[in-house]
């Protein structure tokens, strides 16, 4: 990690969902490339870990809990981010829930809520809260699935949802041009807590290294340097983007 950039050197990033799996990497990537950036996910505990991990590796970093579904908690993730840096430079939409193995026709009323709620909606009300602190220049990245162009049985519901950060993707693009960028990663299989089935299940893991054309799981290192990527000035022409980080797994033509 050392011989990275400093692409985000001076900047100042909030990352959802951020005290482990890819929410971590994320934030720790964009942290060795000289961001202040800003972790936060449901327990105390866990963010209290997080910061301490990364003020380790001499990264500079607020912990701030929020349940993304709860407004006031959004809101103080924002108050709290502007009161200590002054501003917001990258946004990285993560937090995701998937409370439900059920058929989309069989799932309850209170678990499609949820899921929308948490997937959808709080990635929405997280923005407008964060909108008027946002420098000229910056750079929204949501974090979707490749579930979100084929929904898979076990998790269909969870995949539309991912469909529809697509599609806000390139409507919030279009709104919040030209001075914030919004683009998307779609990754792929990342053996992680959230995705336990993968690493408890031998046979699971096996067949879905052979569906990928590299024969191998992604690595949540490799979607933070995504991630960095299209938040950094490297990206400065790419917006309303999704970029797919699935060792070649079919999504799209």
């Amino acid at each position: 990690m050392e011989k990275l950039g400093r692409r985000f050197q001076g900047k100042v990033a909030i990352v959802t969902a951020s005290t482990q799996g890819i929410g971590f990497s994320i934030a720790e990537r964009l942290g060795f490339e000289g961001a202040s950036v800003v972790v936060s996910s449901r327990k105390q505990k866990n963010v209290d870990e997080a910061v301490e991990k990364l003020r380790a590796k001499g990264i500079q970093v607020l912990g701030v809990v929020c349940h993304v579904s709860n407004a006031q908690q959004r809101k103080n993730l924002i108050e709290k981010t502007v009161q200590k840096y002054g501003k917001i430079d990258v946004i990285v939409s993560n937090a995701a829930s998937n409370p439900s193995v059920d058929a989309i026709l069989e799932t309850q009323d209170s678990v499609l809520d949820k899921l929308w709620e948490i997937n959808v909606k709080a990635s929405i009300l997280l923005l407008k809260d964060a909108a008027p602190h946002l420098e000229k220049g910056s750079a929204i990245v949501f974090i979707s699935s490749i579930g979100a162009y084929q929904p898979q049985a076990s998790m269909a519901m969870y995949g539309v949802t991912k469909t529809a950060l697509l599609g806000l993707t390139k409507a919030l693009a279009s709104e919040m041009a030209p001075d914030t960028r919004v683009n998307c990663v779609a990754p792929g299989f990342v053996p992680t807590h959230f995705a336990d089935f993968i690493m408890k299940n031998e046979a699971v893991r096996k067949a879905i290294e052979e569906k990928t054309l590299l024969n191998r799981l992604g690595t949540t290192e490799d979607m933070a340097a995504a991630t960095a990527f299209l938040a950094s000035d490297d990206a400065s022409y790419i917006t309303g983007e999704i970029l797919v980080v699935a060792g070649g797994i079919p999504s799209r033509l």
